[in-house]
């Protein structure tokens, strides 16, 4: 049997992304994580200019074809200009030990007693378990994020391993696309004419109206979109076979672990990430189709 064959159920590998996801996107969104990067000299008017370097900074000093095409559904001008000056601002190194001091304050200020209970103890070593044997070959996100010696600290261990599962999750979303021969931005099209979030949050990744637009048209042309945007049932069935695929091969990491033990994990993590959520910190809807609970 291969490495990648793995026998978890479907909704529990994405149960554990939905509540992990949480935990590492505070690294975007923290004051305590902008204070830190805004003392190495990058602009935190917008999450932006300190979004590409505290993401890219674990592959080295990447330029912006690289983290261009890691990333996959930026453009690549919004890469280009918030890269260009992102190595002369700051080491990567710095940027490295600035997240962690920025997410251990940012997360402690969220969670109070929880980010040093028991409970997150045993959720942080059971998602280390997972992401130490997460199998990178193909996936350069999740293995420059490997690279680091995992903290000692319980919490930040925690937010590592999420760190690492999510980008080992990310680098199999893009196979799936590639495989649905779906671009970049023909990727962020496809899932807002789902429902995943509305056009207006796609936005973000920094297409311009005629990219959108021509991407839309060569949709249509495949039968995937009809004239309002909306995606047909062929359109719905490719995105739906995109989901699974990326559902399929996130699940090695936590097949590693084994049932019932993985199976704990959500339980223990979605405390942490319903403080996270009340918070108001994380925006309630995004590009990656995950929505704040009620």
């Amino acid at each position: 049997m291969s490495v990648l064959t793995t026998t978890v159920p479907t909704p529990l590998v994405r149960g554990n992304w939905q509540v992990l996801e949480p935990v590492h996107a505070v690294l975007y969104y923290a004051p305590e994580v902008a204070a830190e990067v805004a003392a190495l000299g990058f602009d935190t008017a917008t999450r932006w200019p300190s979004y590409f370097p505290l993401r890219a900074a674990p592959l080295g000093r990447p330029g912006a074809k690289v983290v261009t095409s890691a990333f996959y559904s930026f453009s690549p001008a919004m890469v280009a200009e918030h890269m260009r000056s992102a190595w002369a601002t700051s080491s990567p190194d710095d940027v490295l030990a600035a997240r962690l001091r920025g997410v251990d304050a940012g997360l402690r200020a969220l969670l109070g007693p929880l980010a040093d209970a028991p409970a997150t103890t045993e959720a942080a070593e059971l998602a280390w378990r997972a992401a130490e044997a997460a199998v990178t070959a193909g996936r350069p996100l999740a293995a420059a994020n490997a690279e680091p010696h995992a903290p000692d600290e319980p919490l930040l261990r925690l937010w590592h391993a999420a760190t690492i599962l999510r980008e080992h999750r990310g680098d199999g979303h893009v196979a799936a696309l590639l495989d649905a021969e779906l671009d970049p931005c023909e990727a962020l099209v496809s899932f807002a004419a789902v429902g995943a979030a509305p056009r207006e949050t796609f936005a973000s990744r920094g297409w311009s109206d005629d990219e959108w637009e021509a991407a839309a048209e060569r949709l249509r042309a495949r039968g995937l979109l009809d004239d309002d945007g909306v995606a047909t049932e062929a359109g719905r069935a490719l995105r739906e076979r995109v989901e699974a695929r990326t559902d399929a091969l996130a699940a090695q990491p936590y097949a590693a672990v084994g049932m019932p033990e993985i199976a704990r994990l959500p339980q223990l993590v979605g405390p942490l990430t319903a403080k996270i959520a009340q918070s108001g910190l994380l925006p309630a809807v995004s590009t990656l189709g995950i929505r704040k609970p009620e």
